[in-house]
């Protein structure tokens, strides 16, 4: 498959590359900072230079044209404000909607947040985050494109065993980094997967056998 993943250079987004190349697919990564080539290149993508909050929405499309499937890995990042949230964890993943849109259907796999809720009370930024997420959601389940929607808990950076555990509210926990990217993997070749939303956690199963369960 050709896919292409927006945020490209962010750790999750590079775990995914690592393990879609592994796969034999080919990885587009739409990155803001040009000084980011290098470490996509060696993950095995292709970058493209493509600032989500400022570029126009035709030039987000021509970024993923010919992708099979997308994925929004992007996001403000921890240490940024309120507004930032809205106009990168909602803002690019609402343009990255339109750009899909331009070019036909395919499957769009957002990364989001366990506890996303566009009516998501508080000022804070933390607040603004689930709240943009939500509103990011919802757009995507609205849009009429194909769609998966994955909310890990709490991530960590120890290293991934591949087992999770997958269900419409899995509580309070973590999981690696290594597993968010290795289910992301998985649902993008399973076309079963497509119209589910549902949060992950570390657990037990294997993260085919959990997604199948879970569908």
């Amino acid at each position: 498959m050709r896919i292409a993943v927006a945020g490209g250079h962010g750790q999750i987004a590079l775990r995914l590359t690592r393990l879609l190349r592994d796969r034999g697919d080919e990885v587009v990564s739409l990155i803001r900072n040009p000084d980011h080539a290098d470490d996509v290149r060696t993950a095995g993508g292709d970058p493209v230079v493509c600032d989500l909050e400022r570029a126009e929405v035709a030039d987000v499309a021509a970024a993923v044209a010919s992708s099979e499937a997308v994925v929004f890995a992007a996001g403000a990042g921890p240490g940024s404000g309120s507004a930032r949230k809205e106009t990168m964890d909602l803002g690019g993943a609402v343009k990255l909607i339109e750009a899909v849109r331009l070019d036909g259907n395919r499957h769009y796999v957002m990364v989001s947040s366990v506890g996303a809720n566009s009516l998501a009370g508080g000022k804070d930024p933390f607040a603004a985050y689930l709240r943009a997420k939500g509103l990011a959601d919802d757009a995507l389940m609205k849009s009429g494109l194909d769609y998966t929607i994955v909310r890990p808990t709490m991530l960590t950076d120890e290293p991934g065993d591949g087992l999770v555990f997958i269900d419409p509210h899995v509580g309070r926990g973590s999981i690696p980094r290594d597993d968010v990217a290795a289910v992301l993997a998985e649902v993008l070749h399973t076309p079963a997967t497509i119209g589910l939303v549902f949060e992950v956690i570390d657990g037990k199963q294997p993260i085919p056998e959990a997604l199948a369960s879970f569908r």
